[in-house]
């Protein structure tokens, strides 16, 4: 059976990105229970946990179009309150990871660098750290903290909001 091949590029399709990955590294991780081995005999139900993300996007090298991304990810573990909407207990473990990628941008235009370096960059990084974070959670005694897809578009827009906020009033 003969099958007739054609060009299967979409003439559709958006353009790749004026983007090259050059390096991923992990620039900083760290791992702390400060309770110590007491927090295992004492926890008698599932943590609750909170995570924080930064994205920050820095040029290496002026005049030219190198960036360092770093994506930064914090994780928390607190005991459940001992009594419902009572206060949370003891930390159980924190860890904190900042992964970061050095990248080349081609010819992008400028209104596409800020969402190329703090969008995409970030949401290309983010596999690597959460399973950064899920085997660091789990070799320090704990169930993985598997963290959930983030939204890194509405994240740039709130960080966009904090340093630019719409004024309110007559224009």
């Amino acid at each position: 059976m003969s099958e007739n091949l054609t060009n299967t590029t979409d003439q559709n399709a958006p353009p790749p990105l004026p983007l090259s990955v050059n390096l991923q590294y992990t620039k900083d991780l760290s791992f702390e229970v400060p309770a110590g081995a007491a927090i295992f005999a004492s926890l008698r139900a599932a943590p609750h946990i909170s995570v924080n993300i930064d994205v920050q996007a820095n040029r290496i090298e002026e005049n030219q179009p190198v960036f360092e991304v770093a994506l930064t990810l914090k994780a928390e573990a607190q005991e459940p309150p001992a009594e419902e909407g009572g206060q949370p207990g003891r930390v159980v473990f924190i860890t904190e990871l900042t992964y970061a990628a050095i990248v080349t941008l081609g010819d992008a235009p400028q209104e596409l660098i800020e969402p190329i370096l703090l969008v995409e960059v970030p949401r290309l990084l983010f596999p690597f750290a959460r399973a950064i974070i899920s085997d660091v959670t789990r070799d320090g005694g704990f169930p993985p903290v598997v963290l959930q897809p983030i939204d890194f578009v509405a994240l740039w827009q709130a960080k966009r909001e904090q340093q630019f906020p719409e004024t309110k009033g007559e224009a």
